[in-house]
């Protein structure tokens, strides 16, 4: 075992810890990278694997004048491990990003593990050490980890739900009634498989939506602002109105019927969940109905009717922590809160969705190998996405925080914005990747790549 200060402790293996385990080692620098799985497995995961995702397989839009590409492009800047192990297991997805789970774990895997500074150890974390530590325990943080925190921080955890949505096989799915396209394309190229629906079908799905047995939550009530609004359940978006979904994850907009020639009144649509192309998830149908009536009601979709579900849709808890009260931009625990060396990334920091997940990951890293090594951390600049995330988590209101994904309206408004809102992506990530080359040359931050092991 390594002397804990001579060395980092990584607290999590999921994106954001393999990132910052990654990071630090890069930079010479010993990581203890701690997983409790499989010793101690989470409701969600099923492998033990690092990096294992658990609810959807894309990590989102790669369009650099998209909020979310800009973000990958940011990443990539920095050297980040997840999107080189991501684009190595891509799968078809249009102009996102989505891999093959099983392949894109495995790589991580391997890598990490092959690392020479980085020795992973298979255990529950319950005590927060005293040396420089990460703290990436995801959302499903262990109750005993979760008690530590809330001891450490002085104040009370908050909570929403996050999902796992239901995958079918292709082969069972009517392609006399389903066809292949992407939003505005053609049906041959098409990377989603599209369930068209009659306003008749979508009102008759909509209502057995309505009434089906959801699922007990054994310590929380089903109420809308315990979910995350991007993490909805389907039968609580429904809830909203009977056209909630049709203008929702069933809107049909840049979609045609090949039978009809015409746009359905809504489309369910099922992306590509692994490299073989067999298997196919739901795309927005994260839900608490019961594995049952999931069968029955799910079978109503036109195209579904005979569909052989390999595993179904699934609520689980996820925990952050309060971070405007907690955490400075850089991640690091405040110094009047805890004096040591404390640095949280990932879900647990009130950031949404895998990219952002893996992209504090990599800041934690950064700043955690500079603090064992007594450096200047890095802040970035707000114009950056990743910025202006890490600036929104820590100086939002904590009376009403709330997780926040990749999105410009974080970023601070452009001086000059193109007329053309169109236009307006592309001028916010020019901005963004100049400031960002700009801070990674006056900070130093790719400096200390490959220097000597600290000892």
């Amino acid at each position: 075992m390594f002397d804990e200060f001579s060395r980092v402790t990584v607290i999590g293996g999921g994106l954001a810890g393999v990132e910052s385990a990654w990071q630090i080692a890069q930079r010479g620098i010993r990581v203890c990278l701690y997983e409790m799985r499989p010793a101690r497995m989470t409701p969600a995961h099923t492998t033990d694997r690092l990096a294992e995702l658990v609810c959807s397989n894309s990590l989102g839009a790669d369009q650099p004048d998209k909020a979310p590409g800009l973000l990958k492009q940011e990443m990539r800047l920095l050297g980040s491990l997840v999107l080189a192990c991501a684009e190595q297991a891509a799968v078809p997805a249009g102009s996102a990003l989505a891999v093959d789970r099983e392949h894109f774990a495995q790589r991580v895997t391997e890598q990490i593990t092959a690392h020479p500074l980085i020795t992973v150890i298979r255990q529950e974390v319950t005590r927060i050490p005293d040396g420089v530590t990460v703290i990436a325990s995801g959302p499903l943080t262990s109750d005993a980890l979760a008690a530590e925190i809330a001891r450490l921080a002085g104040t009370d955890h908050l909570y929403f739900w996050d999902a796992i949505a239901p995958i079918v096989t292709v082969d069972s799915i009517d392609f006399n009634i389903a066809f292949r396209a992407s939003r505005y394309g053609g049906e041959a190229d098409g990377d989603y498989i599209n369930c068209p629906m009659t306003r008749a079908e979508y009102e008759a799905f909509v209502e057995a939506l309505l009434t089906a047995e959801t699922a007990t939550l054994r310590d929380f009530e089903l109420r809308d602002e315990r979910f995350f609004e991007g993490c909805l359940p389907i039968e609580v978006l429904a809830r909203r109105g009977k056209d909630a979904l049709a203008f929702g994850p069933l809107r049909p907009v840049g979609l045609r019927d090949p039978r009809t020639g015409k746009r359905p009144y809504a489309v369910v649509q099922l992306r590509q969940d692994n490299v073989a192309g067999t298997l196919y998830n739901m795309v927005g149908f994260q839900t608490n109905l019961k594995f049952p009536e999931q069968d029955r009601v799910f079978r109503l979709i036109p195209g579904l009717q005979n569909a052989e579900f390999v595993r179904y849709g699934q609520m689980h808890r996820n925990t952050f922590i309060n971070a405007p009260v907690l955490l400075a931009p850089t991640l690091r625990l405040k110094p009047e809160i805890d004096p040591r060396p404390i640095f949280f990334a990932g879900q647990i920091v009130g950031v949404e969705g895998y990219a952002g997940n893996a992209a504090t990951g990599l800041l934690a890293g950064i700043n955690a190998a500079r603090a064992l090594r007594g450096q200047p951390l890095v802040t970035l600049p707000p114009t950056t996405m990743l910025g202006a995330l890490c600036h929104y988590v820590t100086h939002a209101d904590p009376k009403h925080f709330q997780p926040m994904k990749a999105n410009f309206g974080i970023l601070p408004p452009l001086a000059q914005p193109p007329r053309d809102k169109r236009l307006r992506g592309a001028a916010y990530a020019e901005r963004a990747l100049r400031d960002l080359r700009a801070a990674i040359e006056a900070q130093g931050i790719l400096s200390d790549l490959a220097m000597p092991v600290a000892q």
